[in-house]
């Protein structure tokens, strides 16, 4: 495949801390990637390392399939939006926008047309004479959003865009980001720690961890196909078992590496009783612990042989409360060997595939 952007085999080291080890991704053209994992993770050094920001110890940068290692970071037509927003508190909306076109010395008409085509796009028209500290969170990142795009820049990259904005504000400039990227067709990075602003906002999603990839691919492949046990644990709200064969259906097979398996909230059925469950010969007993409304659902604690899953259960359900018996199907797992996941299905659903 031909990519817009791309990395390839990136190392980099800061005091014998490894980065960056052997870091290979690429974005196509037009795409909205987002570079996803936990704090430390290194996605936000490869962020900076594409940007010119931090060099290299090795590897190769190619944006547009030329190689910019040597590039310094202004001459890469790269948009930075801070984390920060990094916006300058003496200049308006305006002035803030127009900085990089005045730095490029374009002309006063070109750099009227270019804002005022701006502003329109950011919904910014009406506070475009206001200066940053008369602004919300979210009118701030769209500043720092048209500020980056005035120069017409061919990669767009964001350093936890969403970060310093409050809740409900975050949710909608998400859509709104979105949309926006797709509508001007610019190929785009971003990093984030939150699974759900990564799958809700990019086309590809690429899990970072310890400075490697650990995957990349759409946010339903690697939520559906997790290739790795790190991806399996670090998405969705994953809770990691010793030993999945004291499970019913899970009799598993010997095998080097025990039988330590993941598994989701929605891998499971949870029940009053057996009139309610599907499968009432392959669930499990057990005892509610903990519940959390979350609005939708409520997500239910319950212990089984001695360990403790997370389920959700609809509100359309009878509730279920702590201390309450209840029955648990375990419809499928991912199994964690050398390395790699592997579905497991409960044999009680094979078996009644086969009635059927």
């Amino acid at each position: 495949m031909n990519y817009e952007v791309e990395l390839r085999h990136i190392e980099k080291s800061f005091k014998g801390f490894k980065a960056a080890s052997d870091a290979s991704f690429g974005v196509g053209k037009g795409e909205l990637a987002g570079l996803l994992g936990p704090s430390g993770s290194g996605k936000t050094t490869l962020l900076r390392i594409l940007a010119g920001l931090e060099t290299p110890d090795s590897g190769d940068i190619l944006i547009g399939g030329k190689r910019v290692n040597d590039l310094p970071a202004r001459a890469r037509g790269i948009g930075f939006v801070f984390q920060n927003y990094a916006l300058f508190r003496h200049m308006t909306v305006r002035e803030n926008i127009a900085f990089g076109l005045k730095v490029q010395k374009v002309d006063k008409e070109t750099i009227k047309s270019r804002i005022d085509e701006l502003l329109e796009l950011t919904g910014l028209a009406e506070v475009a004479s206001r200066y940053p500290q008369q602004l919300s969170g979210g009118q701030r990142q769209r500043v720092a959003f048209a500020r980056a795009l005035a120069p017409r820049p061919k990669l767009l990259l964001l350093d936890e865009p969403f970060a310093a904005i409050d809740a409900k504000v975050r949710k909608e400039l998400r859509s709104w980001l979105r949309e926006a990227i797709h509508n001007l067709g610019i190929t785009s990075l971003f990093v984030t720690h939150d699974q759900d602003e990564a799958v809700e906002v990019a086309d590809k999603i690429i899990i970072v961890n310890s400075g490697r990839i650990e995957q990349v691919g759409s946010p339903m492949e690697i939520y559906q196909a997790p290739k790795t046990p790190f991806v399996a644990d670090f998405i969705g709200e994953s809770v990691r078992v010793a030993d999945y064969t004291q499970f019913k259906g899970f009799d598993g097979e010997e095998k080097e590496g025990g039988h330590e398996a993941i598994i989701r909230p929605e891998f499971i059925e949870l029940a009053r009783d057996e009139k309610e469950i599907s499968l009432p010969l392959g669930a499990e007993r057990g005892i509610v612990r903990a519940t959390y409304f979350r609005g939708s659902s409520v997500a239910v604690d319950i212990e089984v042989r001695g360990q403790l899953l997370r389920a959700h259960r609809s509100l359309e359900k009878a509730p279920l409360q702590a201390g309450d018996k209840a029955l648990a199907f375990i419809h499928r797992i991912y199994s964690l060997e050398e390395g790699r996941t592997r579905i497991i299905e409960n044999q009680a659903k094979r078996r009644e595939s086969v009635v059927i």
